[in-house]
């Protein structure tokens, strides 16, 4: 084992993150890509979520640097209508906020912040980091729509969009390059789970100091070496599965082009044979994977929607 190797963010998020006395690796995270102070106060339990959900996602009161409350979701998942989850998330917390359950008015309604970590392809773009936030524009004059003075004093805000949710997205996934910014600090330790050499972003030192692996149980290091493996051997095989495919695309379009002028029969036999052999070596590279994932933890409907087996065929497994 090596002596400073520490344990990757989202085996942490899940399983030790949570705990308070671990909060202030959190805070260094948000403190860093906010730009704000944060400090939180607690971690929100919500009883209608589902068990992949809690595993997957943690919701967190805060108060900034002005002393407000706000409510911050941090989402760690891997799923391809993620642009959907987020949506989902946040209208309903922002459903559970309004009132808060108790009848207050729509003024009480406290700022909510969407950080969403994501380990795999989300969309196409070539930054690390995403922010998205709510304007609203005139559509003939294109001018900006603000507060009037009174909703400024009253909100105790600038902008319109600073009473509307904000979202970050952090695409980790491939970021392995010297980090030269706080951020770039948190999304090397994110992807790869090493600290660079030297870094200073607010929480490094927390990570170096508690999620050593060496402070782990002989048991819980088991399992997260099972799960360090089980993302090497998924990722591996959805490179292999999109590069076979590529390659037989290749293969069978300059079969066809040489088949053209010979006899027909014999050459819908052949493609029949070749298209069989494939589809029976897909299918079962397509349950090895499933089964990996299983390991893994994913979800049953993350895993059908990645490798296209149903719900049911997932479940067999």
């Amino acid at each position: 084992m090596a002596e400073n190797e520490y344990i990757r963010f989202d085996w942490a998020m899940v399983r030790m993150l949570r705990q308070k006395s671990n909060f202030t690796i959190l805070e260094g995270l948000l403190t860093t890509l906010l730009g704000m102070e944060i400090k939180i106060k607690q971690v929100l339990e919500s009883t209608d979520e589902s068990i992949t959900d809690r595993n997957n996602r943690v919701d967190l009161l805060a108060i900034d640097d002005s002393g407000d409350e706000v409510f911050i979701e941090v989402q760690n998942n891997t799923e391809y209508a993620y642009f959907e989850r987020i949506i989902f998330g946040m209208s309903k917390r922002a459903t559970e906020l309004v009132c808060n359950g108790k009848g207050q008015d729509y003024e009480n309604v406290r700022k909510v912040y969407s950080v969403n970590i994501v380990y795999f392809s989300l969309g196409k773009g070539t930054d690390i980091v995403y922010h998205g936030k709510t304007e609203f524009r005139g559509i003939h004059n294109g001018d900006l729509l603000e507060l009037s003075p009174f909703q400024r004093q009253k909100f105790n805000v600038d902008e319109v969009s600073d009473l509307y949710p904000e979202y970050y997205i952090l695409k980790v996934n491939d970021f392995n390059r010297v980090a030269k910014s706080s951020i770039e600090e948190w999304a090397y330790y994110l992807n790869t789970g090493d600290v660079p050499k030297g870094a200073k972003a607010p929480g490094m030192e927390e990570v170096k100091e508690q999620l050593k692996v060496d402070r782990m149980s002989k048991a819980e290091r088991s399992a997260y070496y099972k799960h360090l493996d089980n993302i090497v051997i998924l990722r591996d095989n959805i490179y292999t599965e999109r590069e076979e495919g590529r390659l037989e695309g290749r293969a069978e379009g300059r079969a066809e082009g040489r088949e053209e002028g010979r006899a027909e029969g014999r050459a819908e036999g052949r493609a029949e044979g070749r298209a069989e052999g494939r589809a029976e070596g897909r299918e079962e590279e397509r349950r090895q994977n499933a089964r990996r994932m299983k390991d893994l933890g994913l979800p049953a409907e993350t895993i059908s929607t990645v490798t296209g087996l149903t719900l049911e065929e997932v479940a067999e497994l």
